[in-house]
């Protein structure tokens, strides 16, 4: 898998359930706040594109928690994207740091949402391929 973006986190005490594991749904903040910065990254405000009308909102993930996270662990978000029709693909892996362990693996689908109706976004296809799609 090609990545085009990675980031470091750390887990944070409040984020485990009482088995002392990462709660599921974290994984999900996780990920999200990897495409936040991976946009950041390039230039581009999420909340900008909002306010010109412009919402990538995820239409499908698929989930797989290989190796539970744990409080204070160190880990690595890494992400990929593609394009499929009028889908942006990510591949996103979480791996912890200390031994690069895979931990949890998603695919999301976002479609964009321009004045409330789907459609293509040149902004998201200049910022995520340089081009218009």
């Amino acid at each position: 898998m090609a990545y085009v973006f990675e980031t470091e986190m750390e887990v944070r005490d409040y984020e485990c359930d009482i088995q002392g594991i990462v709660n599921n749904a974290n994984y999900l903040h996780y990920t999200e706040h990897t495409r936040h910065l991976y946009l950041r990254s390039l230039g581009v405000s999420f909340a900008k594109l909002h306010e010109q009308g412009v919402d990538a909102v995820v239409a499908r993930m698929n989930l797989q928690y290989k190796t539970p996270l744990r409080c204070d662990d160190i880990f690595i978000s890494k992400l990929g994207v593609r394009k499929e029709g009028l889908r942006y693909v990510f591949n996103q892996d979480l791996f912890r740091k200390s031994d690069n362990r895979l931990c949890f693996r998603a695919t999301v689908e976002l479609v964009c949402l321009i004045d409330g109706r789907l459609a293509e976004s040149s902004d998201y296809d200049r910022a995520f391929f340089g081009t218009d799609k």
